[in-house]
């Protein structure tokens, strides 16, 4: 007789299912796990043997085989144990066979038989709920897992769920995870002076565009990066979701607590490549994919690796981020903002810095580390000029984060009406138009297009470089709410396009 049990795979943020078969047979006592899994999913068998130890239950002297069906789908990581154990309670007669009809299992044994924390359970969750079984957990996943919104039970060790099953114990569904209270975000009024650093942000919030600032030292390209979160919208239930899926695979979700706070994400310019875009031993998800619906900040961006920047490239242009292994490709969203802060040269002053006698080379061969693709996928470049003494005396400014914030979010409405109805894919922001929309969605006056066609022709535009143009002047139209795009909205695009520092011919006016 085989007894079975349902648990689940991660495959990105989706939870596959796993048929969790167990039989007994004759011949000399052994405890195998098949099913192509990982060293922890096979060391399962030990962590099994000595939770069923702990509470007085002994394997019989048999040949158990455990199989992980589809035998073709790699298993990794430990939340497997809980399914085995369930499987091989059913198997030796603890638990009625009908006791795991309906279930679905995940958690990790401790060698005492209670459970640990495990991550994946919000997807689990969902999986479980979609396929109308109750999901076995840990207790301490039960506040994640019941934002799921199906049926969740939540035990404390093996022998609790042995209580539940024979009537001793009831156990009442999990209380559901929190809102996380964030603290204050840092508000815009705090910067003085960077009118113009200002604007540029304002526009890459309405739109979603990517942004690089240029600046010496102190002159607050971070300070005014780091105020970015709070001029973007609350997130919507969906985004939410999204977002809260990829951090229970990546562990980040404490307590089970949401946060409606969009993610800001500032790894350090030494992160290597499967940190930033995912991977590793078991494929987890990079700062892109945490960055989901939310700000990927590269402080220092030509010191980030080569190799590194250049991986970027498809998750900005795809939104997804791809790990190929030799016998599958893991797949985890990254629909992420881009900002990035960079000096003008190494000497960190650029062309008017005194002590730098290497000019104009030394800005040519900084600046020159950013490959023209991955400079072709940024919409704004926005020099920041070094912050004047007559500046700091300036009183604090009238505007501060919450008036931006509420033209921002006007001009996000304004996206969102024009897409209704059409079969887009993506963020409901103009950054996200595909090609078959641009064109009915960005109508130019004449004169507009006369000016886009000169430039295109001028700095030799690449057809994406001509297309991010255009999107970029209908975000700037929709904060002026025009319908059309006008000249003047098409020549303030123009002035943030990346500008070769051996070419310092300016954008036609």
């Amino acid at each position: 007789m085989v007894s079975r049990t349902t648990t689940f795979a991660f495959d990105g943020i989706e939870a596959r299912p796993v048929d969790v078969q167990v039989q007994m047979l004759g011949g000399q006592p052994h405890f195998s796990i098949v099913g192509l899994p990982d060293k922890t999913v096979a060391e399962s068998r030990e962590r099994v043997r000595a939770a069923f130890a702990s509470i007085g239950l002994a394997l019989p002297p048999k040949r158990i085989i455990v199989n992980l069906a589809p035998a073709d789908l790699p298993k990794e990581g430990s939340h497997y144990d809980l399914a085995i154990a369930l499987a091989l309670l059913v198997a030796i007669d603890a638990v009625p066979p009908d006791a795991l009809e309906g279930m679905a299992a995940v958690g990790e044994l401790s060698l005492d038989s209670h459970l640990q924390p495990t991550f994946g359970a919000l997807p689990a969750a969902i999986a479980a709920e979609a396929m109308d079984l109750t999901l076995i957990c840990p207790a301490v996943s039960g506040a994640e897992a019941s934002w799921a919104g199906g049926n969740i039970l939540a035990i404390e060790s093996l022998m609790a769920f042995i209580n539940h099953v024979a009537g001793r114990v009831v156990l009442h569904p999990p209380e559901k995870g929190k809102i996380r209270q964030s603290p204050p975000l840092p508000d815009l009024r705090d910067v003085k002076g960077q009118e113009g650093a200002k604007r540029a942000l304002e526009i890459a919030a309405a739109g979603g565009h990517n942004l690089i600032f240029s600046g010496p030292p102190g002159s607050g390209k971070s300070m005014l990066a780091s105020r970015l979160p709070g001029l973007l919208p609350e997130l919507s239930p969906l985004e939410l979701l999204e977002i809260s899926q990829i951090q229970s695979i990546a562990g980040l979700l404490e307590r089970g607590e949401l946060s409606r706070r969009r993610p800001f994400r500032a790894p350090h310019h030494s992160a290597s490549m499967p940190a930033l875009v995912g991977g590793g031993a078991k494929a987890r998800p990079g700062e892109v994919s945490l960055a989901h619906h939310g700000v990927l900040f590269l402080d220092e961006l030509p010191e980030f690796n080569t190799q590194v920047l250049e991986a970027l490239r498809q998750p900005l242009e795809s939104g997804e981020a791809v790990i190929s292994r030799a016998n599958r490709h893991v797949r985890y969203p990254a629909r992420f903002q881009l900002i990035g802060a960079m000096n003008p040269c190494r000497c960190g002053g650029g062309p008017a810095a005194l002590n730098c006698r290497k000019q104009p080379r030394c800005l040519q061969d900084y600046q020159g580390r950013l490959s023209g693709p991955f400079l072709d996928r940024v919409d704004i470049f926005c020099d920041v000029p070094p912050v004047t003494v007559a500046d700091l005396a300036l009183p604090p400014p009238s505007e501060g984060t919450k008036e931006v914030a509420a033209r921002v979010l006007k001009a996000r409405k304004i996206q969102a009406r024009r897409l209704e109805g059409t079969e887009h894919q993506g963020r409901p922001v103009n950054t996200d138009l595909q090609p078959a929309h641009i064109e009915a969605m960005c109508p130019v006056d004449p004169q507009g297009r006369k000016l886009l066609n000169d430039a295109a022709t001028q700095f030799s535009l690449s057809a994406r470089a001509y297309y991010r143009v255009l999107k970029l002047a209908r975000t700037i139209a929709d904060l002026d709410g025009e319908t059309s795009i006008a000249r003047p909205h098409l020549a303030e695009a123009l002035t943030y396009r990346w500008r070769d520092p051996a070419n310092t011919h300016a954008v036609p006016a």
